[in-house]
């Protein structure tokens, strides 16, 4: 059985799908809620690696925080989308599986079958 690993939130109707795909698979993942336990710069560096994307890939473009704030993603480079993530971990598309160094979104959840 693969070590499995997903960044997930437990309120987004995605990545609970995502989690019940992986467990219906009789897969039982490391479970992370990124809300709270946010990976740093670095493990950010290395998900997108993972993933292939860049960091403008991977921000939630619609969340109130970027207009509350008064955000304009696009004006940021790579390490500062990194460090806004960091900061506001609501700002990580989600879910996020990771298995045996690959890594995939689970948009749609199916999609994980790419890297189990």
């Amino acid at each position: 059985m693969p070590d499995v690993t997903i960044y997930h939130n437990p309120r987004c109707s995605k990545s609970c799908q995502t989690l019940e795909l992986l467990q219906s698979k009789g897969i039982e993942p490391e479970i992370v809620e990124y809300l709270w336990v946010t990976p740093d710069a670095d493990g950010l560096h290395t998900l997108l690696a993972q993933l292939g994307m860049e960091p403008h890939e991977l921000i939630r473009r619609g969340e109130s925080v970027l207009t509350e704030e008064g955000i304009d993603v696009d004006a940021l480079d790579d390490d500062a989308l990194v460090e806004l993530m960091v900061e506001h971990p609501i700002l990580i598309e989600r879910p996020i599986v990771v298995c045996n160094g690959l890594a995939c979104l689970g948009r749609p959840p199916e999609r994980i079958a790419e890297i189990l």
